[in-house]
Protein backbone atom coordinates (compact mmCIF):
# COMPACT_ATOMS: atom_id res chain seq x y z
CA UNK A 1 0.00 0.00 0.00
CA UNK A 2 1.40 3.42 -1.00
CA UNK A 3 1.64 6.38 1.35
CA UNK A 4 -1.20 8.08 -0.52
CA UNK A 5 -3.40 4.99 -0.12
CA UNK A 6 -2.59 4.83 3.59
CA UNK A 7 -3.52 8.49 4.03
CA UNK A 8 -6.75 7.99 2.09
CA UNK A 9 -7.67 4.99 4.23
CA UNK A 10 -6.87 6.93 7.41
CA UNK A 11 -9.11 9.79 6.25
CA UNK A 12 -11.98 7.41 5.43
CA UNK A 13 -11.74 5.75 8.83
CA UNK A 14 -11.62 9.10 10.61
CA UNK A 15 -14.61 10.36 8.65
CA UNK A 16 -16.61 7.22 9.41
CA UNK A 17 -15.84 7.44 13.12
CA UNK A 18 -17.70 10.77 13.22
CA UNK A 19 -20.55 9.69 10.93
CA UNK A 20 -22.74 8.40 13.76
CA UNK A 21 -26.40 8.25 14.70
CA UNK A 22 -27.96 10.67 17.21
CA UNK A 23 -28.73 8.13 19.93
CA UNK A 24 -26.46 9.52 22.66
CA UNK A 25 -25.06 12.94 23.56
CA UNK A 26 -21.59 11.80 22.48
CA UNK A 27 -22.89 10.46 19.17
CA UNK A 28 -24.77 13.70 18.61
CA UNK A 29 -21.58 15.69 19.28
CA UNK A 30 -19.62 13.57 16.81
CA UNK A 31 -22.41 13.81 14.22
CA UNK A 32 -22.34 17.59 14.56
CA UNK A 33 -18.60 17.60 13.88
CA UNK A 34 -19.13 15.31 10.89
CA UNK A 35 -21.81 17.56 9.41
CA UNK A 36 -19.86 20.73 10.06
CA UNK A 37 -16.45 19.69 8.71
CA UNK A 38 -16.69 16.44 6.74
CA UNK A 39 -20.02 17.23 5.06
CA UNK A 40 -19.06 20.93 4.74
CA UNK A 41 -22.02 22.47 6.58
CA UNK A 42 -19.55 25.12 7.76
CA UNK A 43 -19.70 26.52 4.20
CA UNK A 44 -23.42 26.01 3.67
CA UNK A 45 -24.22 28.19 6.66
CA UNK A 46 -23.16 31.25 4.65
CA UNK A 47 -23.67 30.04 1.05
CA UNK A 48 -26.95 28.52 -0.13
CA UNK A 49 -26.74 28.06 -3.92
CA UNK A 50 -30.51 28.63 -3.74
CA UNK A 51 -32.45 29.43 -6.91
CA UNK A 52 -36.11 29.44 -7.92
CA UNK A 53 -36.48 26.91 -10.74
CA UNK A 54 -40.21 27.55 -11.28
CA UNK A 55 -42.96 29.17 -9.19
CA UNK A 56 -42.93 27.44 -5.81
CA UNK A 57 -39.98 25.20 -6.74
CA UNK A 58 -36.50 25.90 -5.43
CA UNK A 59 -33.11 24.22 -5.68
CA UNK A 60 -30.43 24.49 -3.04
CA UNK A 61 -27.47 22.93 -1.36
CA UNK A 62 -28.14 20.93 1.82
CA UNK A 63 -29.77 23.36 4.28
CA UNK A 64 -28.66 23.76 7.86
CA UNK A 65 -31.28 23.72 10.61
CA UNK A 66 -31.39 27.53 10.63
CA UNK A 67 -32.02 27.57 6.90
CA UNK A 68 -34.75 24.94 7.22
CA UNK A 69 -36.40 27.29 9.71
CA UNK A 70 -36.08 30.22 7.30
CA UNK A 71 -37.53 28.12 4.48
CA UNK A 72 -40.48 27.26 6.71
CA UNK A 73 -41.06 30.98 7.31
CA UNK A 74 -40.95 31.53 3.53
CA UNK A 75 -43.93 29.18 3.23
CA UNK A 76 -42.06 26.09 2.03
CA UNK A 77 -44.09 22.95 2.74
CA UNK A 78 -41.80 20.12 1.62
CA UNK A 79 -38.16 19.17 1.19
CA UNK A 80 -37.07 16.85 -1.62
CA UNK A 81 -33.82 15.25 -0.52
CA UNK A 82 -31.84 13.92 -3.49
CA UNK A 83 -29.12 12.33 -1.31
CA UNK A 84 -31.07 9.22 -0.31
CA UNK A 85 -32.35 8.02 3.05
CA UNK A 86 -29.33 6.14 4.40
CA UNK A 87 -28.37 6.44 8.07
CA UNK A 88 -25.67 9.07 7.58
CA UNK A 89 -25.42 11.86 10.13
CA UNK A 90 -26.42 14.54 7.63
CA UNK A 91 -29.62 12.67 6.83
CA UNK A 92 -30.55 11.92 10.43
CA UNK A 93 -30.04 15.58 11.33
CA UNK A 94 -32.15 16.70 8.35
CA UNK A 95 -34.91 14.28 9.27
CA UNK A 96 -34.94 15.59 12.83
CA UNK A 97 -35.02 19.23 11.65
CA UNK A 98 -37.89 18.64 9.23
CA UNK A 99 -39.93 16.79 11.88
CA UNK A 100 -39.39 19.57 14.42
CA UNK A 101 -40.41 22.28 11.91
CA UNK A 102 -43.35 20.44 10.35
CA UNK A 103 -41.73 20.14 6.93
CA UNK A 104 -42.58 17.06 4.86
CA UNK A 105 -39.37 15.25 3.91
CA UNK A 106 -39.38 13.23 0.68
CA UNK A 107 -36.32 11.08 -0.04
CA UNK A 108 -35.04 9.94 -3.43
CA UNK A 109 -31.58 8.93 -4.60
CA UNK A 110 -29.64 10.49 -7.45
CA UNK A 111 -25.95 10.13 -8.20
CA UNK A 112 -23.86 12.79 -9.89
CA UNK A 113 -20.68 10.97 -10.89
CA UNK A 114 -22.24 8.18 -12.92
CA UNK A 115 -25.33 7.80 -15.06
CA UNK A 116 -28.35 7.25 -12.84
CA UNK A 117 -30.42 4.09 -13.33
CA UNK A 118 -33.74 4.79 -15.06
CA UNK A 119 -35.71 3.79 -11.97
CA UNK A 120 -33.95 6.50 -9.96
CA UNK A 121 -34.79 9.14 -12.55
CA UNK A 122 -38.40 7.93 -12.63
CA UNK A 123 -38.56 8.14 -8.83
CA UNK A 124 -37.58 11.80 -9.04
CA UNK A 125 -40.29 12.46 -11.63
CA UNK A 126 -42.86 10.65 -9.50
CA UNK A 127 -41.85 12.74 -6.50
CA UNK A 128 -42.34 15.92 -8.51
CA UNK A 129 -45.91 14.89 -9.27
CA UNK A 130 -46.89 14.14 -5.69
CA UNK A 131 -44.88 16.48 -3.46
CA UNK A 132 -46.68 19.35 -1.79
CA UNK A 133 -45.62 22.79 -2.99
CA UNK A 134 -43.83 25.07 -2.37
CA UNK A 135 -40.85 22.75 -2.06
CA UNK A 136 -37.06 22.85 -2.08
CA UNK A 137 -34.97 20.13 -3.72
CA UNK A 138 -31.41 19.73 -2.55
CA UNK A 139 -28.30 17.59 -2.83
CA UNK A 140 -25.04 18.32 -0.99
CA UNK A 141 -23.64 21.34 -2.82
CA UNK A 142 -26.66 22.19 -4.99
CA UNK A 143 -24.49 21.97 -8.09
CA UNK A 144 -24.92 18.61 -9.82
CA UNK A 145 -27.78 16.42 -8.61
CA UNK A 146 -29.93 19.45 -7.86
CA UNK A 147 -29.09 20.82 -11.30
CA UNK A 148 -29.96 17.59 -13.08
CA UNK A 149 -33.20 17.23 -11.12
CA UNK A 150 -34.09 20.85 -11.89
CA UNK A 151 -33.54 20.21 -15.59
CA UNK A 152 -35.82 17.18 -15.36
CA UNK A 153 -38.47 19.26 -13.61
CA UNK A 154 -38.40 21.90 -16.33
CA UNK A 155 -38.62 19.35 -19.15
CA UNK A 156 -41.19 16.96 -17.70
CA UNK A 157 -43.38 19.09 -15.44
CA UNK A 158 -43.06 22.52 -17.05
CA UNK A 159 -42.73 21.31 -20.65
CA UNK A 160 -39.66 23.46 -21.28
CA UNK A 161 -37.17 22.64 -24.08
CA UNK A 162 -34.00 20.81 -23.19
CA UNK A 163 -31.92 23.79 -24.32
CA UNK A 164 -33.50 25.85 -21.55
CA UNK A 165 -33.45 23.04 -19.00
CA UNK A 166 -29.72 22.40 -19.41
CA UNK A 167 -29.02 25.88 -18.03
CA UNK A 168 -29.63 24.28 -14.64
CA UNK A 169 -26.25 22.60 -15.12
CA UNK A 170 -23.83 25.48 -15.31
CA UNK A 171 -20.91 27.24 -13.70
CA UNK A 172 -23.21 29.71 -11.95
CA UNK A 173 -24.23 26.75 -9.76
CA UNK A 174 -20.62 25.43 -9.61
CA UNK A 175 -21.34 22.54 -11.96
CA UNK A 176 -18.27 21.72 -14.06
CA UNK A 177 -18.97 19.81 -17.25
CA UNK A 178 -15.35 18.75 -17.64
CA UNK A 179 -15.55 16.68 -14.45
CA UNK A 180 -17.01 13.23 -13.82
CA UNK A 181 -20.35 14.94 -13.23
CA UNK A 182 -20.28 15.83 -16.92
CA UNK A 183 -22.11 12.56 -17.45
CA UNK A 184 -25.25 14.50 -16.48
CA UNK A 185 -24.71 16.88 -19.41
CA UNK A 186 -24.02 13.91 -21.65
CA UNK A 187 -27.38 12.37 -20.75
CA UNK A 188 -29.08 15.60 -21.84
CA UNK A 189 -26.97 15.66 -25.03
CA UNK A 190 -28.13 12.16 -25.95
CA UNK A 191 -31.76 12.94 -25.18
CA UNK A 192 -31.67 16.21 -27.13
CA UNK A 193 -30.30 14.43 -30.21
CA UNK A 194 -32.90 11.69 -29.96
CA UNK A 195 -35.73 14.17 -29.44
CA UNK A 196 -34.61 16.07 -32.51
CA UNK A 197 -34.95 12.85 -34.51
CA UNK A 198 -38.22 11.52 -33.11
CA UNK A 199 -39.91 14.15 -30.94
CA UNK A 200 -39.83 11.78 -27.96
CA UNK A 201 -40.34 13.25 -24.47
CA UNK A 202 -37.77 12.89 -21.73
CA UNK A 203 -39.82 10.61 -19.48
CA UNK A 204 -40.71 8.27 -22.34
CA UNK A 205 -37.07 8.24 -23.49
CA UNK A 206 -35.90 7.27 -20.00
CA UNK A 207 -38.55 4.58 -19.75
CA UNK A 208 -38.08 3.02 -23.20
CA UNK A 209 -34.61 3.83 -24.58
CA UNK A 210 -32.23 5.07 -21.91
CA UNK A 211 -29.60 2.52 -20.82
CA UNK A 212 -27.53 3.96 -17.99
CA UNK A 213 -24.81 1.30 -18.24
CA UNK A 214 -24.29 1.96 -21.94
CA UNK A 215 -24.39 5.72 -21.41
CA UNK A 216 -21.74 5.54 -18.72
CA UNK A 217 -19.51 3.29 -20.81
CA UNK A 218 -19.83 5.64 -23.79
CA UNK A 219 -19.10 8.68 -21.63
CA UNK A 220 -16.01 7.02 -20.14
CA UNK A 221 -14.74 6.13 -23.61
CA UNK A 222 -15.30 9.58 -25.10
CA UNK A 223 -14.29 11.94 -22.31
CA UNK A 224 -11.34 12.36 -19.98
CA UNK A 225 -12.64 14.39 -17.03
CA UNK A 226 -10.34 16.83 -15.28
CA UNK A 227 -11.41 15.44 -11.90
Amino acid sequence: MTLFQKLAEWERNLRQSYNTDLSTPENRRRAHIYNLWFDHAILRGIWTNQYEVAPGVWRSNHPTHKRFARLKKMGVKSILNLRGAAGAAHYLTEKESCAALGLTLVDVTLHARYAAPPEDIQAVIDAFRTIERPFVMHCKSGADRAGFASAIYLMVIEGRPVAEARRMLGLRFLHVRRSRTGVLDYILDLFEARQRETGIGFEEWVRTEYDNTAVQADFDARFKPWF
